[in-house]
């Protein structure tokens, strides 16, 4: 891969990472138009490498928010009083909406990096999942905060994530979904959603940098991988701060209808033969 597809592509990662249209979904796909096959162990490592440079900026840009409950956290485990803190009722809270995504994710592991990749599972999800969040969009309550998450609300929403293990669906998408079907406001989902995301995405990275070092070293290349990280960190900073001033005045109806046309175009671009689905 050369330095311009990927600085491409890292920059495509960086914008649709927290955005509800699905960042993998886009890369297999353009992966698929460029030329790459998205099964192939390589181009599966990069994108889930490159997805770091999201999540590196995701942490300075919620870097105070990260602290607090860090900080709430040890201390609640270290005395018995600081445990009624609300900060350390969220810290436990994120945690356990990150376990269920680490259990399916390695379970299903190959089936995720194999047989989902195909362009009929992209482009199917990206039109059905929209259907998810608009009866979520139409339907919220939106009367329970920040403040209001339980550890009962992510575990749910940890859950749901599980489906965006699937090309299409979106992982913000999925998240953003079911906290507002749990009665939490656009502001809320969308900074739980991006606190979720730290642990699934960092640790898919390290297993990819850890398992499948020697095929990127001679596959896509290290040069190419790391120069699309550092690109997804700098385009995602601002697409963070973007969504957050967005979601607190719109409805997510532009995403939804983003996601099925490009859903329309993806299969018919697959049905006629003019890209592979694998």
């Amino acid at each position: 891969m050369n330095i311009l597809e990927a600085v491409f592509l890292g920059a495509v990662e960086g914008l649709t990472e927290f955005l509800p249209v699905s960042s993998t979904g886009h890369l297999t796909i353009l992966e698929s138009l460029m030329g790459y096959s998205p099964q192939d162990p390589d181009i599966t490592a990069f994108t889930a490498i490159i997805q770091v440079g999201a999540v590196l900026a995701t942490l300075i840009y919620f870097r105070r928010d990260f602290q607090r409950l860090i900080a709430a956290w040890v201390r609640g485990l270290a005395s018995r009083e600081r445990r009624a803190d609300l900060d350390y009722r969220q810290a436990w809270a994120v945690i356990v909406g990150c376990i269920p995504i680490g259990i399916v994710g390695l379970l299903f592991k190959d089936q995720i990096e194999t047989t989902l990749r195909s362009l009929w599972f992209v482009g199917s999800a990206l039109i059905l999942w929209s259907g998810v969040m608009y009866f979520a969009d139409r339907t919220a309550r939106q009367d329970r905060h920040e403040k209001d998450v339980t550890w009962k609300d992510t575990l749910i929403i940890g859950v749901v994530q599980c489906l965006a293990l699937i090309p299409g669906v979106s992982r913000s998408g999925a998240t953003m979904s079911a906290g507002l079907l749990r009665g939490l406001d656009r502001v809320a989902v969308t900074k739980l959603s991006f606190f979720l995301s730290v642990p699934a995405l960092t640790a898919a990275g390290a297993l990819q940098i850890a398992t499948e070092y020697d095929s990127i070293s001679h596959g896509v290349g290290w040069p190419a991988t790391i120069t699309a990280t550092v690109v997804s960190f700098a385009v995602a900073y601002v697409a963070v701060a973007w969504l957050l001033k967005f979601v607190a005045k719109h409805t997510y109806s532009v995403f939804i209808v983003y996601r099925v046309i490009l859903g329309v175009v993806v299969l018919a671009l697959v049905s006629t033969g003019v890209v592979s689905a694998t």
